[in-house]
């Protein structure tokens, strides 16, 4: 026995989070870790390499106890993390990176180049991108890096939280090899993972956690035989597009909805009308696209002309183009690397490009700032979700509608002044709109340090949709939360499409999820477009088959039916 945890509990503050736990893991073991958001997964992880420290029980390592011992010690005894979605240090080079994970051998050089190289042979896009910062590369790289980190150090143990976290298919599709190749060569793994296909398909043994504890522990073919488990927890209701037990079938564009209740007036506009005149004035032709595109009729509502930005001697985008339609929901997919997000920083404002140019409802927007891309109507989220961590998921909500507060006045409001009050009670209403449309009901009186990642990520997009945009970029929300909430998410985005109103633009790795909701994909290869139509045709592309889902169809259908 290499871990052995006994009665284990731990908890954040006044929160307890786990509840009991009781867990061995044989020397040579790929063991997946499985459960819902707040599960208490990551929570147990950290336990085990000192980040937290338990209030009650024991944890042995190799039949010694390692309660007390502060992270170094345990990290030296080989046992080694790989966080999820924030494993690097983003203000340092790629290089430094590795060199950090080097410490426990920086007197050995010839072992450091050795480990080094083996690293790098198994990350080739690292190499390319060696003295850039961390901070600059693409989520899968970052979960590459990390990675790597953690295989310099030789772990007898390796943990890793989520490791599809951010990565493309044919990625997640050479790592399931990597670590199924670790595993072989005598390394314990312990996976954390949300797609319950991809966890299954790599691993024997399951352990599958709820509330804090320990629900099931056995082989992986068991598991699938637990339909209490697999469909109430992570599959039951997503069919059926029930996050938060309210969610709607969904209309399309031609069939309307009663929208929620909204702001201001309306963002929508004559799009068509505003596109030709800024056509005129710049003396571009409009763009089109081929025949088939079934959104084409409707009024544009973002185009993104030309755009190429460079990073030092790297094209990162060169020569993009695109245009989402009002009511439209558009995926852009490609791998890591492709430009994808780096695209939406220029679409935002966080980056300014080289050449082209961003139209935003008939405006020239290339040169405004992200705030004023806002009061446009323009919404972003990120893959970091950050937020604020000290408030309540109530009290983030609020603060995200703060610029549609009538009064803001804090001593009118302290004395009740009636514009004031009513400022107040609406805002509140329109926050409890925004939790009940995500499914956030459970968690509002919540503080997010307390949330799992993917509730966090739900946080996120409520504060985006508070700001009413009328075209959002929603950049890999799929990322980090459970099989069953990502089979739901689908729902979700439609329904905000037709409630809300919103045009959606949308960066995402499940495939399942972009086949079901995606009225047209376009595909980025290196920073430029690769092809664009509807999902079928271009998922059956070779090209893109070839350059970016790989063969590996557990990688590529990450949620939906096994």
């Amino acid at each position: 026995m290499i871990i052995s945890c006994k009665n284990v509990h731990a908890s954040y503050g006044q929160s307890e989070i786990l509840f009991g736990v009781d867990l061995n893991i044989e020397a040579g073991e790929l063991v997946a870790l499985l459960g819902v958001n707040g599960a208490g997964k990551s929570t147990l992880l950290k336990v085990i390499c000192g980040l937290l420290k338990p209030t009650r029980g024991t944890i042995d390592f190799e039949g010694t106890s390692i309660i007390g011992l502060n992270p170094e010690t345990i990290a030296s005894k080989a046992i080694s993390l790989v966080p999820g979605g924030q494993g690097v240090f983003p203000t340092l080079s790629v290089e430094d990176n590795l060199k950090i994970a080097q410490w426990q051998i920086r007197k050995n050089d010839r072992e450091k180049r050795s480990r080094l190289d083996y690293a790098l042979s198994l990350f080739p896009a690292l190499s390319n991108r060696y003295s850039q910062l961390a901070g600059n590369l693409s989520g899968g790289e970052q979960q590459m890096l990390a990675l790597s980190q953690s295989l310099i150090t030789a772990p007898k143990v390796l943990l890793i939280d989520e490791l599809s976290l951010g990565l493309a298919p044919i990625v997640v599709g050479s790592l399931v090899e990597v670590v199924k190749g670790v595993n072989q060569y005598g390394t314990t793994v312990v996976l954390v993972e949300q797609s319950l296909n991809l966890a299954l398909q790599m691993c024997n043994r399951a352990i599958f956690m709820e509330k804090g504890t320990v629900r099931f522990d056995g082989a992986s073919a068991q598991l699938r035989q637990r339909p209490d488990l697999l469909r109430s927890v992570f599959l039951e209701g997503a069919s059926k597009g029930e996050l938060s037990g309210k969610v709607s079938q969904g209309n399309r564009p031609d069939q309307p909805s009663k929208p929620l209740d909204h702001w201001g007036p309306s963002a929508s506009l004559d799009a068509d009308r505003a596109s030709t005149n800024e056509s005129e004035q710049s003396g571009q032709p409009e763009i089109t696209w081929q025949p088939g595109d079934l959104v084409k009729t409707r009024s544009l509502v973002l185009e993104v002309r030309n755009i190429s930005v460079r990073f030092g001697s790297i094209l990162a985008l060169q020569d993009v183009s695109l245009i989402l339609h009002e009511g439209e929901i558009m995926s852009i997919i490609g791998a890591n690397g492709a430009g994808k997000t780096t695209l939406f920083d220029v679409i935002s404002g966080f980056l300014r490009p080289d050449s082209g140019r961003v139209i935003f409802n008939g405006k020239n927007v290339t040169r405004n700032s992200p705030a004023r891309r806002s009061r446009l109507g323009l919404g972003r989220s990120f893959q970091d979700a950050l937020l604020f961590s000290s408030l309540t998921v109530h009290e983030t909500i609020m603060t995200a509608l703060d610029r549609h507060q009538q009064s803001k006045d804090p001593i009118s409001l302290a004395l009740g002044f009636p514009l004031a009050s009513k400022a107040e009670a609406d805002s509140r209403g329109r926050t409890e709109q925004l939790i009940e449309l995500t499914g956030l009901g459970d968690y509002k009186d919540s503080f997010l340090s307390e949330l799992s990642t993917g509730t966090r990520r739900m946080v996120d997009l409520a504060c985006s949709l508070a700001h009413d945009p009328s075209a959002l970029l929603l950049d890999e929300p799929a990322a980090g939360i459970a099989q069953k909430e990502t089979e739901a998410l689908g729902p979700l985005i439609e329904r905000i499409r037709d409630e809300v109103g919103t045009s959606i633009l949308i960066i995402e790795h499940d495939m399942p999820l972009i086949s079901k909701i995606s009225d047209r994909v376009l595909v980025l290869e290196l920073g430029q477009v690769l092809t664009c139509g509807e999902p079928d045709d271009v998922l059956s592309d070779p090209r893109v088959i070839e350059s970016y889902l790989g063969s590996e169809l557990t990688a590529i259908n990450r949620s939906g039916e096994d």
